[in-house]
């Protein structure tokens, strides 16, 4: 039995993998002493960007999701893919899908969006000293640029029209960042 916090894993077994997740199912000892199993999702790492313009407005995605079923304004997402760091992905990802380069990058830290079943740590970076560069989306990605001022982009946050828990984050760190001097810029 291998201790796994106050779990005991008796077996583990790989039931699913793709290039993007892997599904294992354990026999465990749940903390109460009782036999059970437990489910663990693992997806490949991935990054969240929020581009922020000189005038203080934030350059985000909408784009139908599968999984949710409608349509999520959000950061630039992606995974991270094999040989490439956290850093590398994000400046591809903005380019790929907004068609931006930026010249300053900001780590803002990781999240873990889901923690119970869900392994997916995703790093979150603010893009700054916005350029043009060339828009590229994947086949499935069908993505609409949606340009806010960053307090409108918090506000649509904290009313839950922006539901991406990466990116909800994302804004509030740059808000906290920035302050009201970045928000009332842009009016």
């Amino acid at each position: 039995m291998k201790p796994h916090g106050p779990w005991k894993i008796i077996n583990s077994k790989e039931v699913y993998r793709d290039p993007w997740i892997d599904v294992q199912r354990d026999e465990v000892i749940r903390p109460d002493g009782e036999e059970g199993t437990h489910c663990v999702v693992r997806m490949k790492p991935g990054v969240c960007v929020v581009a922020l313009d000189d005038d203080g407005f934030v350059h985000l995605t909408e784009e139908f999701h599968y999984g949710i079923g409608r349509h999520s304004v959000e950061g630039v997402s992606g995974g991270i893919d094999p040989g490439e760091t956290a850093l590398e992905t994000a400046q591809r990802e903005l380019e790929e899908e907004l068609g931006l380069k930026a010249e300053r990058w900001t780590d803002l830290g990781c999240v873990d969006p889901f923690t119970t079943i869900v392994v997916s740590p995703t790093q979150l970076y603010l893009a700054e000293g916005l350029s043009e560069g060339v828009c590229r989306p994947e086949g499935t990605e069908l993505i609409r640029l949606v340009k806010l001022s960053l307090g409108e982009a918090v506000s649509q946050v904290l009313d839950s029209r922006i539901t991406h828990g990466p990116t909800a984050t994302l804004l509030l760190k740059i808000q906290l960042l920035h302050g009201n001097q970045a928000s009332g810029r842009a009016k």
